[in-house]
């Protein structure tokens, strides 16, 4: 059942890869005046990568899957969305694929999405049977985004 650990992270390298490349016939215009703003904000999602990263600490992993001797993180980013990272790549990217004005760029943020929402699926069922009190935090706290209504 681990091998799956291996593929979502495999995909996920994929795409982040395909991510670098560009095809110049999928351009669209752009306001040459959103360009700051929008690599100002892709900079902002890469800040909340670098936070949530830090609050995991030793209970970092590639996988989906939790590591034997981890704790179970429940404050600061994690406190408002249980996948801050993905959260933080998604935001990353997709104004980085504005700020290149790109169509394939933002083809490759809609993929993540899909294989986010996927990945974050199998990694909450492996984080419910390791701890119990993972159920009560995720009615609670958004997957994404932050719930405003509990």
């Amino acid at each position: 059942m681990h091998y799956k650990n291996y593929i979502f992270v495999g995909i996920q390298l994929v795409l982040f890869i395909a991510f670098i490349f560009e095809i110049d016939t999928l351009k669209f215009n752009r306001l040459e005046l959103f360009q700051p703003v929008f690599l100002v904000l892709s900079g902002l999602g890469f800040l909340f990568i670098l936070l949530a990263l830090l609050q995991l600490n030793t209970n970092l992993s590639p996988f989906p899957r939790p590591k034997n001797n981890a704790n179970l993180i429940t404050s600061g980013a994690y406190k408002y969305v249980r996948h801050p990272i993905y959260l933080g790549i998604l935001f990353a990217l997709f104004f980085l694929a504005l700020y290149f004005n790109s169509f394939y760029k933002l083809g490759i943020v809609l993929l993540l999405v899909l294989l986010f929402r996927y990945k974050s699926n199998y990694e909450e069922e492996q984080l419910c049977l390791k701890y119990p009190n993972y159920r009560d935090y995720r009615q609670n706290t958004g997957r994404f985004f932050p719930k405003f209504i509990r």
